[in-house]
């Protein structure tokens, strides 16, 4: 069997949990027999390259990728140029197409026609979700065709939760018989590799001895719901005033987040540490005394399972994939979402109750044991690759 990922994502251009999901997933297929070739996008000024990595066959397009606000059109542009590249190669009878999402969709089904062969396509996130609903503007219109246009082409679709199960049934009227859930997942080992020497000098870097650490990374946008975080803080510092709350990423978010910390008076107790490197973001899991997810909305989370894998107690939105995720009162904390006095109370609760908190990481590490390794996900996603094959 012979699969053609396409993916505007792959390491180490990352902006987000899809390319890393491919990174994690195409390896673990490679150990179930599968051949698997990953077809992405990179700069014009890198040459196009085609590499084995982890026994994946790796082609960096070299894309005309340009300086836009416009990504529907730079998609565009940039999957053209994949195509041309993908008809060079060779192909086998059983060969599937797997698209991720709808920057790759132009390609996906093109391919697929002139290919005339199945076509997978992962919905990680849809533009009528990310923006609760209501779609306005021509480019999320243009997305949101793209997305359509994907999923009805496409064979089998697979989606991370129950929650985008529904979404993309009700957005799209998708038949069910057409729709596999499969889950995110983690790789411990990877994730525990490359720690700090000194943990306790590293925590060193961003709390006293005697204050607690509150953890939060995300892109700052709305809709990850850092506002939240921020909106709590006064509440939190009035019952435990050696509280500090590190939050880590970049986004169009950021100066208000900032400005808010000020209007509040909590500037002092919040770091906005800005980006940071895997490395950080994993030590920062394994000193930070909780850390917390408020997103407003969430297909998945996969910084959630990165967390509970490095032994965080976490707390997270009640919403989409996240609620699916975490076990309310065994294997961490729900919340709220968009409630400011709901998030206030996950992190009291937390640090107040270090004994409950240490058991939530005991039975969330057991669910990643056993749920959300990769071992698995290949193996369901193998299923999907032969009920297509089986049905051609």
């Amino acid at each position: 069997m012979q699969i053609f990922i396409l993916s505007w994502e792959y390491p180490p251009y990352i902006a987000g949990g899809l390319g890393q999901h491919v990174a994690e997933l195409s390896p673990a297929l490679v150990a179930q027999g599968i051949e698997v070739h990953i077809l992405t996008p990179v700069p014009t000024h890198h040459e196009t390259s085609c590499t084995n990595e982890a026994g994946v066959n790796v082609h960096r397009v070299a894309t005309m990728l340009e300086a836009s606000s416009d990504i529907h059109h730079q998609a565009v542009m940039a999957n053209q140029i994949l195509v041309n590249y993908a008809n060079t190669l060779p192909r086998q009878d059983n060969s599937i197409i797997h698209a991720h999402d709808w920057l790759m969709s132009f390609a996906a089904t093109t391919l697929q026609r002139e290919w005339q062969c199945p076509l997978i396509a992962t919905v990680h996130a849809t533009e009528r979700g990310r923006v609760r609903g209501y779609v306005s503007s021509h480019l999320q219109l243009a997305i949101e065709k793209a997305e359509y246009e994907l999923i009805i082409a496409a064979t089998q679709i697979i989606v991370c939760s129950h929650s985008m199960f529904r979404e993309v049934q009700a957005f799209f009227r998708t038949p069910v018989e057409k729709l596999n859930i499969i889950p995110n997942g983690v790789n411990v080992a990877s994730l525990s590799n490359g720690f700090p020497p000194n943990m306790s000098d590293f925590r060193a870097n961003y709390v006293t001895r005697d204050e607690l650490l509150v953890f939060s990374i995300a892109r700052l946008v709305y809709e990850k719901g850092i506002h939240l975080i921020i909106q709590a803080a006064p509440r939190i510092l009035a019952e435990l005033p050696n509280t500090r709350f590190v939050i880590a990423g970049r986004g169009p978010e950021g100066e208000n987040l900032h400005q808010q910390a000020q209007i509040l008076g909590v500037a002092d107790y919040i770091h906005f540490v800005g980006f940071i490197s895997d490395r950080e973001r994993n030590g920062l899991f394994k000193v930070a005394d909780c850390a917390i997810f408020p997103s407003l909305y969430e297909p998945f989370g996969i910084v959630a399972l990165e967390a509970m894998a490095l032994g965080c107690p976490v707390i997270v939105s009640d919403i989409g994939g996240l609620a699916e995720t975490v076990e309310h009162g065994k294997t961490g904390l729900t919340i709220y979402a968009n409630d400011d006095h709901s998030a206030g109370w996950g992190i009291l609760n937390m640090l107040k109750n270090p004994t409950e908190a240490k058991q939530y990481t005991l039975h969330a590490h057991k669910a990643i044991e056993t749920v959300f390794n990769w071992s698995r996900i290949a193996r369901l996603t193998h299923e999907v690759y032969d009920k297509v094959i089986g049905s051609g």
